[in-house]
C-alpha cells in the first residue's frame, strides 16, 4: 500500500474506531469486566507501531484487559457488506470486530 493510500485509510479508521462506527463484539468479549471500558479503550487506543501496524493503516490493535489478552479489527465492506471494499472507497463500510485474542 503506497503512503498516500495508508495515510488515508488510517484517517478513516481512526474516525470509524473513535466513533465506534461499526463495532461489533464477540460473545466471549462481551463477558468480559466493564465492556464499556473495554470498548473506551479501542476508542483511544494509539500503539500502533512498525510492529504491529506494518502498512500503517491503524486497522488492527492489542490490549489486555482484565487478565484478557483482547484484539480489535477493521474489515472493509460494500453497502450490502457481502463482499470486500476498498478502504478509501466512499461506499466502504467499515466493521470492528472486538474479540478475545484466543478467538482470532
Amino acid at each position: 500500500m503506497d503512503k498516500t493510500r495508508s495515510e488515508e485509510t488510517a484517517r478513516r479508521n481512526d474516525i470509524a474506531r473513535q466513533l465506534s462506527l461499526g463495532v461489533t463484539v464477540t460473545n466471549r468479549a462481551a463477558k468480559l469486566p466493564d465492556l464499556e471500558g473495554l470498548l473506551r479503550s479501542v476508542r483511544t487506543y494509539n500503539d500502533f507501531t512498525e510492529k504491529n501496524d506494518p502498512y500503517q493503516a491503524h486497522d488492527m490493535g492489542f490490549l489486555e484487559w482484565r487478565g484478557e489478552r483482547v484484539v480489535w479489527k477493521i474489515d472493509y465492506y460494500n453497502e450490502m457488506l457481502t463482499c470486500f471494499e476498498d478502504p478509501i472507497s466512499d461506499t466502504c463500510k467499515r466493521i470492528i470486530t472486538v474479540m478475545l485474542a484466543k478467538e482470532y
